[in-house]
């Protein structure tokens, strides 16, 4: 029996060469496995983004990883990179950092003299290098190489059944003899399989942009490029050119492994360790949060944590984010920490978060653990307009060289793909176009061809299925990196030698090519910067407020415990207000009746899909409701279970639990939760499950209790919520709502000067203001600024940022103008100079186009009257285009008489202050159409409550929200609005799909169904939709849609 030869493929892409290799990481890794091959490199493109993920699977595998990467100059000499040794590894990923960052993001460009020798041993040392020839190599260029590389440059031989295999196997012996470069076998393998072929030529295509039936000479003429049998290598190769990888493979020792990463130590003070340092800054705010001294069990919890924080050697870390929140806070920047970071009693006392661990049953193993062996992940919101100043300050204190955001991978979802798939194959624009607009963002897989069929597209064309096949195939590939949302990772010494940085779209940002699994897998830090509208909303209301009193006023002068403010929400009274303003939040407000904050923390954490999975809302329910027994299990487990009614709602309560009544130890307990995020994708939640039977049977628990609680712990999935993070949360919940409900004006002023953020649109939040008596003004030029505004009288004066289209600096010349002119609330046109259109079009140095905004959103109103006559004096006004000959009239005034035009009627200033604004202050349109409407027996908003529980009745209104939860089992929440309110329909996954045209297309739906009432909580269950979007003419609306 023949013995196959050992094997190393030295020249492999994955996936992450984005458009050219057609296989994940892990299933190149797993193939070579399953071929028996020594060693697989993974050589992408300039990058290592995907060596981390292959580095997993080679582990698991039991396969040799060597990290290296293919580079091309920019005079076309194609060279392999492979890291000998940590060394090699560094150089090599400055190299690429090298090459990534003085180009645009997305390319390189690698100069030959990037490869002078800069050392004794010669280029980029401790690095191997391949020269993969092209069809006509030069021997000097192999010279040059064996130069700058000395024993440590090979000639790849790269074989794939072409027309004279023999033929070039001969020419690259003449020329490895010729340079003085052993020869070694190499594959220039794109894919795991033969079988993705298809998706190779695909992606080729779509690199080239043209089709795979253009794409000729470009696309490899066979299947070769994927990781071929010993078998087939050993009748390619001689048996000294497969020996030669093996020796290679020897040499190449590094793993990732090895990477060690050392934190920023300037954040400590003088005279000080990471230790002394933390410790002085912990106890300092103690005595902030605790002027009359810290309770003795939150002492004995600081002190718990600063050793296990030591232990773990992770000090550095918490005097980072500490840092940056007192650069935002000495900044005026609103900011919290939220996630599990609010477990730990040290995180609050140096004020990174909020939630007082006197008041809260937290556990600290949730956020860091001993078994779990992987670094915390602190989360720290930022008001979302002020944040790239904070960020701009982490630049500024580390600098380029050593910080850099963490990347986020972006991938192909079903409509990239069909959109890309159907552009390779050469499908029309305007198919594509139709197809993927006919898709709605539930539609699973299986139901792709039902798509196809109503576009007119036959799915058994062959054509077709390949469209289809190529589609799924492609789901999930990486496409390209972009920033993460704000994950910051920082380094002692460079960065760019633990891993490649390269350039973003923004030039003041860069980013590192792992993404936040990859920086967990290998142990690196990050701390996430984060965005969060809410923070900027909050800021702007406190800010007016303090305006008003004439003192600053922060969230602590906020009274806590308003019996007001819970009323308002107990009614579900909750648009606006952060968190609980969606319309599962607002059908369980008056459920649970939250009438104090731990109300709130566990509102926040009820409405998720953990929860929801697990069975836990009902119990939760009917045991507050008083209408459910709680029924005793043992001290230790009723202990951890009595503020929750007996049910499990949060992650660190099934810990505790798991602690208390199963014997686990907390970082076990810490695995289990790890274990119910993952257990989808992993499905190793079994094991855990067995063990918590088996403790609960051992401490004596009834296994009806055990199996319950199980249950529970798999429905959490990936969404059940920690309770510190609902706390956070609950604290601007109360806020928000505290504002909302004590000041209206105040509230849809910085809701409005915050957009965009949250679930409805400037008209929704305008709307529901006014029916909460606030006057809200239009936008004006005599009256507004750039930003909406309280007036003297407590009115809502609407800004000039609520005109589409209107530049910042246009709008803020306007208001600049006025407040010079008339610095008092109210401009009184009779004693202003500004008093034509003309004179504020010379003034404030405005444009054509400025103009014409702001008359088609009637905002020249105080100076023309209404908007069709503003347009007319625009065009008199505006300056004259620069001319393209000498006028011979130039200079000589023309007398024209004035023109008085009528004034729109109510229709036409509705079409053009919806189409202008998104928004009117006019009558509801629907109101003009109520006549109509009414003779079809079609109800208001406002009627409903006054009608009985499962009453037949019809309702009409402006589609406002769509929204499909994945908990909710295909079904599709639809928000109408129309004069008096806003009706909530439930549509059925059958009629979702009998009438999919209408629930997607109409913006004016008419609604035949059955009322469904619960105290005061009403749906209107739909029978039958119908589309009366014609009715609204030329008013175009828009929907906000969720998933």
């Amino acid at each position: 029996m023949t013995t196959l030869p050992a094997y190393a493929e030295l020249h492999c892409l994955s996936n992450f060469s984005f458009l050219r290799g057609a296989s994940h990481p892990d299933e190149l890794v797993e193939q070579a496995a399953v071929q028996g091959y020594a060693a697989l490199a993974l050589t992408d493109e300039c990058s290592l983004a995907g060596i981390v993920r292959a580095h997993l699977a080679a582990k698991a595998a039991g396969l040799k990883l060597i990290a290296g990467s293919e580079m091309t100059t920019a005079d076309d000499l194609k060279l392999v990179f492979l890291a000998e040794n940590r060394e090699g590894y560094g150089n090599l990923s400055a190299l690429i950092t090298l090459a990534r960052r003085r180009a645009a993001k997305g390319d390189y460009l690698l100069q030959r003299h990037d490869l002078n020798a800069v050392s004794p041993s010669g280029a980029v040392p401790d690095c191997l290098v391949l020269w993969v020839p092209g069809a006509q190599p030069a021997v000097e260029d192999g010279q040059w190489l064996a130069a700058r590389f000395p024993g440590r440059c090979w000639l790849a031989v790269e074989l794939h059944a072409g027309p004279d295999d023999t033929a070039r196997l001969a020419e690259l012996r003449a020329l490895g003899a010729a340079c003085g470069l052993p020869l070694v076998a190499a594959g220039d393998v794109h894919m795991h399989v033969r079988a993705r072929r298809p998706v190779q030529d695909t992606l080729t295509a779509l690199r080239l942009k043209t089709t795979v039936f253009d794409a000729g000479h470009a696309l490899f003429a066979n299947g070769e490029r994927h990781l071929r049998s010993r078998l087939r290598l050993a009748r390619l190769y001689p048996p000294d050119l497969l020996a030669e990888t093996q020796l290679i493979a020897e040499r190449c020792r590094f793993s990732i492994d090895e990477l060690r990463y050392e934190y920023p130590e300037e954040i400590v003070g003088d005279g000080h360790t990471p230790t002394s340092w933390l410790r002085h800054e912990t106890e300092a705010g103690l005595r902030r949060r605790y002027p009359q001294g810290a309770p003795p069990a939150v002492l004995e919890r600081i002190a718990h944590e600063l050793t296990l924080i030591a232990e773990m050697r992770y000090e550095a870390y918490f005097l980072t984010v500490y840092d940056i929140v007192c650069f935002a806070r000495s900044a005026g920047i609103l900011c919290q920490g939220r996630g599990s970071a609010a477990n730990s009693a040290v995180c609050y006392a140096l004020g990174v978060t909020e939630v007082d661990p006197a008041r809260s049953a937290l556990l600290f193993e949730r956020f860091i653990s001993k078994e779990r062996g992987e670094p915390p992940d602190i989360d720290v919101d930022f008001e979302h307009e002020r944040r790239d100043e904070v960020i701009a300050y982490i630049y500024a204190k580390y600098g380029r060289e050593r910080t850099a955001l963490a990347a986020a991978v972006i991938t192909y979802r079903t409509k990239g793909a069909l959109r890309d798939a159907g552009r390779a194959l050469g499908f029309e624009t305007a198919r594509i176009d139709a197809l993927t607009a006919s898709l709605a963002w539930w539609d699973k897989r299986e139901q792709l061809p039902e798509r196809f069929t109503e576009c007119g597209l036959d799915p058994a064309a062959p054509r077709v299925q390949k469209w289809l096949w190529l589609a799924e195939q492609l789901r999930g590939f990486p496409r390209h990196l972009t920033q993460h949302v704000g994950g910051f990772v920082m380094s002692r010494g460079p960065l760019a030698r633990l891993v490649p940085v390269e350039n973003t779209a923004m030039p003041e940002r860069t980013v590192i090519q792992w993404d936040k699994d990859d920086l967990d897998a290998v142990g690196l830090m990050k701390v996430d910067v984060l965005a969060l509208g809410m923070l900027s909303a909050i800021r702007r209301m406190l800010a007016i407020l303090g305006e008003i009193s004439g003192r600053p006023q922060t969230m602590a002068d906020i009274p806590a415990e308003d019996a007001d403010t819970y009323a308002m929400l107990c009614r579900a009274d909750s648009m606006g207000v952060f968190q609980v303003e969606s319309r599962a939040q607002m059908a369980m407000l008056p459920r649970l009746k939250p009438r104090r904050f731990y109300d709130l923390v566990v509102e926040v954490a009820l409405v998720r899909p953990g929860p929801i999975q697990g069975d836990m809302v009902h119990p939760y329910l009917k045991r507050r409701q008083g209408r459910e027994r709680i029924e005793p299990i043992s001290p230790a487990v009723d202990a951890v279970l009595e503020r929750t009614y007996g049910v499990p709602i949060f992650q660190e309560q099934v810990m505790q639990l798991a602690i208390v009544a199963a014997g686990f130890t907390p970082g076990e307990a810490d695995q289990l939760r790890r274990a119910m995020a993952a257990w989808r994708r992993k499905g190793n939640l079994q094991r855990y499950q067995d063990k918590l039977r088996a403790g609960m049977a051992a401490n004596g628990l009834p296994a009806e209790f055990a199996e319950r609680i199980a249950l529970q712990i798999q429905g959490f999935g990936e969404y059940g919520f920690p309770e510190s993070h609902a706390a956070s949360f609950a604290l601007l919940v109360y806020a928000s709502a505290w504002l909302k409900r004590h000041h209206p004006a105040v509230f849809l002023c910085g809701l409005l000067n915050s957009q965009p953020m949250g679930f409805y649109s400037p008209s929704m939040l305008i709307q529901d203001a006014r029916r909460h008596g606030v006057v809200v003004r239009p936008a004006d030029v005599l009256h507004s600024d750039w930003e909406s505004r309280i007036e003297a009288d407590g009115a809502v004066r609407l800004g000039l940022g609520e005109i589409k289209g209107l530049s910042r600096a246009a709008g803020e010349r306007i208001a600049a103008l006025r407040q010079r002119v008339a610095p008092s609330a109210a401009v009184n046109p009779e004693k202003c100079r500004i008093s034509s259109v003309a004179q504020l079009a010379a003034q404030a140095g405005l444009q054509r186009r400025d103009l014409d905004l702001l008359a088609a959103a009637d905002a020249l109103a105080g100076l023309a009257g209404h908007r069709r006559q503003a347009a007319w004096d625009v065009g008199a006004a505006a300056p004259p285009p620069a001319p393209v000959q000498r006028d011979l009239f130039a200079g000589v005034a023309v007398a024209e008489p004035a023109v008085a035009l009528a004034a729109p009627s109510e229709g036409e200033n509705l079409v053009a202050d919806y189409q202008r604004l998104g928004h009117t202050l006019r009558q509801h349109p629907l109101s003009l159409l109520r006549e109509h409407l009414a003779a079809r027996r079609f109800l208001t908003a406002g009627e409903l409550p006054r009608i009985g529980d499962r009453a037949l009745v019809r309702v009409a209104g402006i589609v406002t929200g769509r929204q499909r939860p994945g908990t909710a089992t295909g079904i599709v929440f639809v928000t109408l609005e129309d004069e008096t309110g806003w009706s909530n329909i439930v549509v059925h996954p059958q009629l979702v799909e009998k009438q999919r045209r209408e629930l997607l297309g109409a913006s004016l739906l008419g609604v035949y169904g059955q009322l469904q009432k619960e105290g005061e909580v009403i749906h209107l269950v739909a029978k039958r939709l119908v589309d009366l979007s014609t009715w609204l003419g030329r008013l175009a609306t828009r929907s906000r849609d969720f998933h």
